[in-house]
């Protein structure tokens, strides 16, 4: 496809993103719900042809030598169909906040001032690997009356076109336009240049994958931008802690999914922990298979531990590998934290309530967690039903977002003729 073509299609498709978005705006609710059901009746009728697509991308991912982690995302499984009719199921069931009023309050000259929360409008999803995600976009784009452009990674071409495609009929089926969801039909990376372009038809721009894309994104986006680079996450040890709880919270954190963004990535134990407990907590790492990079102290734990650097505090390894390092306390804990955390999710591990409120308020994060695995830092987990992504920014919306993160609002004034003197 030449340049003059391909923005052509774009130019197109963002125009039926912006015609489709202004309709939903007076589109009942009852039928947006219909269509995410629509969509779970969709995938179950189609199993055969989704799975069909997926064969072609995993067999082009491996020829490609894609590593396994990358995979094993792309992947769609009983497990995976599973969980997207789950999210469609909840995403349908929850109340929006499109249309409602909030803040409201009544001026001494009369005037009735609130404000009222309303959609985006067109939203693009730049993402990589995951097919789920094309669901997950969709149904919370929808929910939250927005349209929304796709752009899937080349890894998973095949099976992001046949869900798209099935979305599209889940709308057509229910009296929705086709064009609430539409995917970006090529591979090229010029595409996405000018995708991020679309000034006058994209409210704004989510990118979600490694963070080389997110990156490019923001660098090349003449729209507003919602990411996170990184997951660099912590799970804090206290000398308080209870070392059976510590250590089960240990291992579902890093070895769980080790290659996803809230799996931990550096483990910090207090100094004041007793030998015995923090070579328990390293032992029991070391047997599930972790390659541990620690500092001087820790590594007088076990000649496993390798030597870090300081590039380590900073890594996102997203495999069984992880830093780990001896800190002082929780204030000490919170700054190695603040100083190298992607303020993504963060944990301590205690029984004191002093210590826990000190970290939830000294740590600068998007989620913070006391006595809880970094794993729950996730849209389902929190009850969004799905997500759309998890910011670590501070404007907008922050850590995952879910439909009332994809609204706005605006002032509405009613008055009675009054004028301004």
């Amino acid at each position: 496809m030449n340049d003059s073509t391909m923005k052509k299609v774009i130019d197109t498709i963002g125009i039926k993103a912006r015609r489709a978005s202004q309709l939903l705006v007076d589109t009942k609710q009852s039928s947006i719900d219909a269509c995410l059901r629509e969509m779970a009746a969709l995938i179950d009728n189609n199993k055969s042809t989704l799975l069909h697509a997926n064969k072609k991308d995993i067999a082009a991912a491996r020829l490609k030598k894609i590593p396994d982690a990358m995979i094993e995302r792309l992947t769609l499984t009983d497990k995976t169909f599973t969980s997207i009719k789950k999210g469609l199921s909840e995403v349908a069931a929850q109340k929006s906040l499109v249309g409602s009023f909030f803040e409201e309050r009544t001026r001494p000259n009369g005037l009735h001032i609130c404000k009222m929360h309303v959609p985006i409008g067109v939203i693009a999803i730049i993402y990589e690997s995951r097919p789920n995600v094309t669901v997950d976009a969709a149904a919370i784009c929808l929910k939250s009356r927005n349209s929304v452009i796709l752009r899937g990674g080349s890894e998973a071409i095949h099976s992001n076109t046949a869900l798209a495609a099935l979305f599209s009929q889940a709308c057509k089926n229910t009296g929705l336009s086709k064009d609430v969801v539409q995917l970006i039909p090529t591979t090229e990376r010029t595409a996405i240049d000018l995708l991020l372009k679309q000034v006058d038809t994209i409210d704004l721009v989510i990118p979600r994958g490694g963070e080389g894309l997110i990156r490019t994104v923001v660098e090349k986006s003449h729209i507003p931008v919602i990411k996170h680079y990184k997951g660099v996450c912590h799970v804090y040890i206290s000398k308080k802690a209870n070392i059976q709880k510590a250590i089960s919270i240990i291992i579902n954190a890093k070895t769980q999914r080790p290659s996803v963004c809230n799996a931990m990535e550096t483990l910090l134990l207090d100094k004041s922990l007793s030998n015995a407990s923090k070579k328990r907590i390293v032992d029991a790492m070391i047997e599930k298979g972790v390659v541990l990079f620690g500092d001087n102290d820790s590594r007088l734990l076990s000649r496993s531990i390798k030597k870090a650097s300081e590039a380590d505090w900073y890594a996102e390894y997203l495999d069984l590998r992880c830093a780990i390092k001896i800190v002082d306390g929780v204030k000490g804990a919170i700054e190695h934290i603040n100083k190298y955390g992607s303020h993504h999710t963060d944990t301590i591990v205690t029984e004191s309530k002093a210590e826990g409120d000190a970290f939830i308020v000294g740590v600068d994060s998007s989620s913070v967690m006391v006595n809880a695995s970094t794993r729950f830092a996730d849209g389902g987990e929190y009850g969004l039903g799905a997500e759309i992504g998890i910011s670590t920014d501070k404007l907008h919306s922050r850590g995952p977002m879910g439909v009332a993160d994809l609204t706005t609002y605006k002032w509405v004034v009613r008055g009675n003729g009054q004028i301004r003197n």
